[in-house]
């Protein structure tokens, strides 16, 4: 046989034995992903049957469902006292109004005072976000006898009622920077401080949600400057 021919038959052989090898491999590595697949599928299974039929689970299920129910049932009877938007009160439901919920806040305003409009705007989407909170406003020249007996003077002026007692308020905009242009979140923030306000359980996760990344993201930083 010429012994080029002879290479190159050899060659050809090696090289169909080294595909029939990977090809047996690829077969292999497939047929134990799959019965890993299967095992796994299985293995599932059982923990999902083992955690349906969890006395424990299931009585955290009942209790978590309670909760709802009874969040639910607060949420309605906090709508009907007029909770969650924000409303004009007129003089005569004014002491009905301040004395039906815990906490309320409500704003003596004139209607051609450009800072009360801007109050205004921020209370509207505060009213709807603490929903434990009641929101109102009332009209400072259609109510005489109350602005005498709060002593309102200064006009935008927000006040704060706990358990029907008022006691703090916001007298324009000097607690929130001086500016006219400040944001929603520095009134919350100010109401916040004064305790007329409940963060919702949504809030309180997602701030230790931001602390928490906040942190890691300090401990990654010191890591990498060491």
């Amino acid at each position: 046989m010429d012994p080029q021919a002879f290479k190159s038959t050899m060659s050809d052989l090696n090289f169909n034995t080294v595909l029939a090898a990977a090809a047996r491999d690829y077969q292999k590595e497939m047929i134990e992903q799959e019965k890993a697949r299967v095992a796994s599928s299985a293995h599932e299974e059982v923990d999902l049957d083992d955690l349906l039929n969890d006395p424990e689970l299931e009585s955290l299920h009942a209790e978590r469902i309670a909760a709802l129910k009874q969040e639910n049932e607060k949420r309605q009877a906090l709508e009907r006292k007029g909770h969650g938007e924000y409303r004009d009160v007129r003089e005569e439901d004014f002491l009905a109004e301040v004395t039906g919920s815990d906490k309320v806040v409500c704003h003596f305003y004139h209607h051609e005072f450009v800072r009360c409009k801007i109050i205004d705007k921020h209370l509207k989407i505060l009213a709807s976000k603490y929903f434990d909170t009641k929101f109102i406003r009332v009209d400072a020249e259609n109510a005489p006898f109350f602005v005498t007996k709060l002593a309102i003077k200064t006009l935008p002026c927000v006040i704060l009622f706990r358990d029907g007692v008022a006691f703090d308020r916001l007298v324009g905009f000097q607690d929130l920077g001086g500016v006219d242009d400040f944001s929603t979140g520095t009134l919350g923030k100010w109401l916040l401080r004064k305790a007329i306000l409940v963060k919702s359980s949504h809030e309180n996760e997602s701030e230790r949600a931001e602390v928490s990344r906040r942190i890691r993201s300090t401990t990654y930083a010191d890591s990498d400057s060491d």
